[in-house]
């Protein structure tokens, strides 16, 4: 898609379609409706669908207007962001992406968005936020269809008002643009099937996109991942006809300080049929989506070259099918994990922990990262206890916490924190080995998370368990069905966050 910027009154600009976000100034019972612009031909255009009621500002309610008098532009689309006071960029990016999505159905292939006048944050907030929006609504995941038709958009336009500073608004249509691309890179990686994605076609994809982008990538195989030691990702690996990969991806820019080192860690289960301890067949065929952590720790890689800030980061992808065979490992098994510590499995799908183990301690002890985060669609606790609306997220440090948090804001994300009490590491406890991989249906979460502290020792680190969130069941207006790409803008936010405040 072409963005491009042009600085206008925007019912001067000639153009398909002209997005014009609304919002609700009313009381709480009673509604009433303003377009976000001082221009009186757009006001005018939108006056009778307010008085009547049709159209009221609130969240992604939206009216078609076609050849308003007095604007240039073919049609015009007014779509809702909710009361005056809770209007944010994200907002914005959700009408974004409603207009894109409407519009691809209409066979539009061009529209243009005016930014929102009176509103209380920056214009380059805005800007930045309306480019990711139409990019994600731009993204579909019909790949294999055969009768599949190009309906992506040719063109975004941003119109900002005259006096805006043009260069910082070509500097936000740059960002957005790299953002919402890498999201939607991860969401084409978790959009493969199984047998189209596995961990060493991953791999493959992971070393092509690091050409691409000037990052290090180095890709260790079953033999150098059993050398290391690496029991813990090994045990899931050997059930498995199709080889493992630990895809170790490497930013160091010039100028940046040595520390921190930030190691972002994915678990990349290409397809998860939950081995000896096998998932039911119901819905198994979404288990393609168990790499969606590994997929964001790309996506954000992807967005950390282009945007360059000055801190070091490294990614530890551990990809690797867990299926039941011969050869895989059994409940009752006691495994070595790279760090050392014994590992009881209690239940093989139970797996994705165990990858994250020594893709965790990689990072620590090979790569001397500072501070740590991983990223899993972990565990279906996560999902009864927060449904598909927040990620969990768990953090040792509370500064630690607290910067992701206010990244996740910036993003749009929405994550909830989950406890680490001590008296949850007496549930994983075995009587054979160190610790078990399991600790039972109770408090699943939390117990997978005290899991994966066991292996970070004293480093800040935060845990996102992404189950409920990594794959949308039903399509939004504002973004397809299918994988979401969640946690690479919060990510991303998170790494630059560094740089700002070391």
């Amino acid at each position: 898609m072409k963005v491009d910027l042009i600085i206008r009154h925007a019912a001067d600009v000639d153009t398909e379609c002209l997005v014009i976000p609304a919002i609700d100034k009313g009381e709480k019972d009673k509604p009433a409706g303003s377009v976000l612009t001082a221009e009186k031909a757009l006001q005018d255009a939108a006056k009778d669908l307010f008085a009547s009621g049709e159209l009221t500002g609130k969240p992604l309610e939206f009216a078609l207007l076609y050849r308003p008098a007095g604007v240039k532009a073919r049609r015009v689309l007014l779509v809702g962001g909710g009361k005056e006071a809770k209007f944010t960029p994200n907002d914005l990016r959700k009408i974004a992406g409603l207009a894109a999505r409407q519009l691809k159905a209409k066979n539009i292939r061009e529209l243009a968005i005016a930014l929102p006048s009176g509103v209380h944050f920056h214009p380059d907030n805005a800007v930045r936020a309306a480019v990711i929006g139409a990019v994600i609504g731009d993204f579909d995941p019909d790949t294999y269809k055969s009768d599949r038709k190009d309906q992506r958009l040719n063109s975004l336009t941003i119109v900002a008002p005259p006096g805006s500073d043009e260069k910082l608004l070509h500097s936000a249509i740059e960002e957005g643009r790299i953002i919402g691309e890498s999201q939607n890179f991860a969401r084409e990686l978790v959009n493969e099937p199984g047998n189209r994605l596995t961990p060493t076609i991953l791999a493959e994809r992971a070393r092509k996109m690091a050409a691409e982008n000037g990052l290090d990538c180095e890709v260790l195989g079953a033999d150098q991942i059993k050398a290391l030691k690496m029991g813990a990702f090994w045990s899931v690996a050997q059930g498995s006809d199709e080889p493992p990969a630990c895809i170790i991806l490497k930013y160091s820019p010039a100028g940046a300080p040595a520390q921190p080192i930030l190691g972002l860690v994915g678990k990349a289960i290409t397809f998860d049929t939950g081995g000896i301890s096998i998932k039911p067949a119901d819905g198994m065929e979404k288990m393609k989506y168990d790499m969606a952590g590994g997929a964001a720790m790309l996506g954000t890689m992807r967005a950390i070259a282009q945007l360059k800030p000055k801190v070091k980061v490294n990614a530890v992808i551990c990809a690797s099918e867990n299926m039941p065979s011969g050869k895989a490992q059994k409940p009752g098994d006691v495994q070595i994990a790279m760090s050392g510590k014994s590992i009881e499995i209690i239940n093989t799908d139970a797996e994705g922990r165990l990858v994250l183990a020594d893709g965790l301690t990689y990072a620590r002890t090979k790569l001397g990262c500072t501070h740590l985060v991983d990223a899993a669609t972990l565990t279906g606790a996560c999902v009864v206890a927060l449904g598909m609306v927040n990620a969990g997220i768990f953090a040792n440090d509370d500064s630690m916490y607290e910067r992701f948090q206010k990244a996740s804001h910036q993003g749009g994300e929405k994550l909830w924190r989950l406890p680490l009490d001590d008296e949850y590491r007496d549930i994983i406890k075995s009587n054979i080995a160190d610790i078990m991989n399991s600790g039972g249906r109770y408090g699943g979460a939390v117990t997978a998370a005290m899991f994966l502290k066991e292996f970070v020792e004293d480093k800040p680190w935060i845990h996102l368990d992404i189950a409920g969130t990594a794959w949308i069941d039903d399509a939004k207006p504002f973004i397809a069905k299918g994988p979401s790409g969640v946690a690479v803008r919060s990510l991303i936010e998170f790494v630059r966050s560094f740089e700002t405040h070391p």
